[in-house]
C-alpha cells in the first residue's frame, strides 16, 4: 500500500507505537506482527526502533486469506498440531522478552464461511500446550496493538467509494482516535495523566459491586475484588518499564470478581470476533456466569465463544468510557475491537487481569485466581455503553455512588 497521508503525520504516528508504546530497552528486542497491506508503514516502524536503540527488530507477517486458505484446506489434525520449533520459540520468547507490536488490520469479514466449529477446536487442542509459556511471560514485557488500514478493513467502513478514498478515509480516523495529530507524544502525556488522576478517585472508595442500567434492557449488577483497582492509560511492567499497550485508549477498567454476575446485558455495537461479525446481540448472567446468549447475526460464534474452555462464560474485565469518547463522536463504526471498545463502555469474556490486584506481584497465579480473577484462553470485549447508561459504584457499606448518568461521567 503506498502513502497517501502526509508521511510526517505517519513518522509522528509510528513514533508514538514505539516511543510511548512499547518504550524498548537499550538492545532489547522487538516483535512486530504485520499485515501484507502495511509494508511501507511497518519499515517506518521498524526504523523507529532502531532508533530507540532496539538490538534486533523481527517481522511476522500476517494474511487473512492465506490464513483462510489454511483453515479451508488443512485438516482439524494439522490445524491442531504444535511443532517443536513453534514450542522452541515460544521458549526463546520467554527468556529473551522482546517487546512486542501488533499493527492490526484485519478483514472484519475475512472469515467468513470457514468451518467456525474446527477453527475452535484446533484452537482448544493447541491452547493447553501454549499456556505454560503465555503464563511465564505475563507482565513482564511491553507490548502495543495499534490500528493501520487495511484495504479490506476500509470498505467495511466506508463502503461505496473508491479503494485509495476508504483508505485514506481510515487513515485519518485512526489517526484522530489515536489522539496522534499535532503533537502526538505531549497528546499521550497529558491523556495519561488525566486517566490515571480519575483512577485514583475512583481507586478510593474500594466499590464492592458495580451497577449497570439502561433503557435497552441492560440491568446487570457484579461484585469487584476486595484487593481490585482499577487501571488504564500507561502501564508498567513488573520490571518497572512504562508502556501504552492499547493505541488508542479510552478506557478505565477493572477485573470483577469471577462468579459474582447477575442479570442482562445488551450489546450496544456489532463485535468482530475471529472474522466473524456478531451483531445485535444479549448476554444473560446467573451466578456470575454467562447462560444465555441471543444474536440476530452470530448465534453460533456467539455460544461457541463462551463455550472455548471453561471459564470462558465468565467475565474478565469491566471498562468504563464516556459515551461522548473522541472516538464515540466520529459516528465511526469501525468493526474492530481496539477501535470500538474504546467508544464507549465495555465488558469482556474470558481472562482476567493480574494487574488489576493491588500489589500482584506479591501472589502466586493460584492465589490470584483464588481472590476472583478469572483465567481462560480468550478474552473477549463487547460494548454495552448508551446514551441513557447509568452506572453506580456500591460501596461495602451499600452506598450507591453515581459514576456514569446519561452514558457519561459523573463521579
Amino acid at each position: 500500500m503506498t502513502f497517501i497521508v502526509d508521511k510526517e503525520r505517519l513518522s509522528r504516528y509510528a513514533e508514538l507505537i514505539v516511543g510511548k508504546g512499547i518504550n524498548p530497552d537499550p538492545g532489547q528486542e522487538v516483535i512486530i506482527i504485520a499485515g501484507l497491506d502495511e509494508i511501507e508503514f511497518t519499515r517506518m516502524v521498524v526504523e523507529k526502533c532502531y532508533d530507540h536503540g532496539a538490538g534486533k527488530v523481527i517481522l511476522e507477517w500476517k494474511d487473512m486469506p492465506i490464513e483462510r486458505l489454511a483453515q479451508l484446506r488443512q485438516s482439524e489434525e494439522t490445524l491442531s498440531a504444535i511443532e517443536n520449533w513453534e514450542l522452541e520459540k515460544l521458549k526463546w520468547r520467554c527468556e529473551k522478552l522482546p517487546a512486542l507490536i501488533w499493527l492490526d488490520s484485519d478483514d472484519p469479514d475475512g472469515m467468513d464461511g470457514i468451518d467456525q466449529g474446527k477453527r475452535a477446536r484446533a484452537q482448544m487442542a493447541r491452547f493447553p500446550k501454549v499456556k505454560p509459556y503465555r503464563d511465564e511471560m505475563e507482565n513482564k514485557f511491553q507490548w502495543c496493538i495499534a490500528g493501520v488500514p487495511g484495504v479490506r478493513w476500509a470498505a467495511k467502513v466506508f463502503p461505496g467509494i473508491p479503494e485509495d478514498e476508504a483508505v485514506e478515509k481510515l487513515w485519518e480516523a485512526i489517526l484522530g482516535a489515536a489522539r496522534a495529530n499535532g503533537d502526538p507524544i505531549a497528546n499521550w502525556e497529558e491523556h495519561n495523566r488525566l486517566i490515571h488522576r480519575r483512577c485514583e478517585l475512583l481507586n478510593s472508595y474500594n466499590f464492592a459491586k458495580l451497577r449497570y442500567k439502561s433503557s435497552n434492557g441492560t440491568d446487570f449488577e457484579v461484585g469487584l475484588m476486595e484487593q481490585g483497582i482499577f487501571a488504564g492509560g500507561a502501564e508498567k511492567d513488573l520490571s518497572g518499564r512504562v508502556f501504552n499497550p492499547n493505541i488508542p485508549s479510552e478506557e478505565i477498567f477493572t477485573t470483577p470478581r469471577k462468579g459474582d454476575a447477575e442479570g442482562l446485558l445488551v450489546a450496544t455495537k456489532p463485535l468482530s470476533w475471529q472474522g466473524t461479525l456478531i451483531e445485535d446481540f444479549s448476554i444473560r448472567f446467573a451466578n456470575g456466569k454467562a447462560v444465555e446468549v441471543r444474536a440476530r447475526k452470530g448465534q453460533e460464534a456467539l455460544e461457541r465463544m463462551i463455550a472455548m474452555d471453561e471459564n470462558a462464560a465468565f467475565l474478565g474485565e469491566c471498562a468504563l468510557i464516556s459515551w461522548d469518547s473522541p472516538i464515540n463522536r466520529t459516528g465511526i463504526l469501525f468493526y474492530n475491537t481496539l477501535f470500538d471498545e474504546n467508544a464507549c463502555c465495555h465488558l469482556a469474556l474470558g481472562r482476567g487481569f493480574d494487574n488489576c490486584v493491588r500489589d500482584y506481584e506479591k501472589y502466586s497465579a493460584d492465589e490470584l485466581h483464588a481472590m476472583g480473577v478469572n483465567d481462560s484462553m480468550i478474552h473477549v470485549d463487547f460494548m454495552i455503553g448508551s446514551e441513557d447508561l447509568a452506572v453506580d459504584g456500591i460501596t461495602g457499606s451499600g452506598e450507591a455512588v453515581a459514576i456514569f448518568r446519561n452514558g457519561v461521567w459523573c463521579i
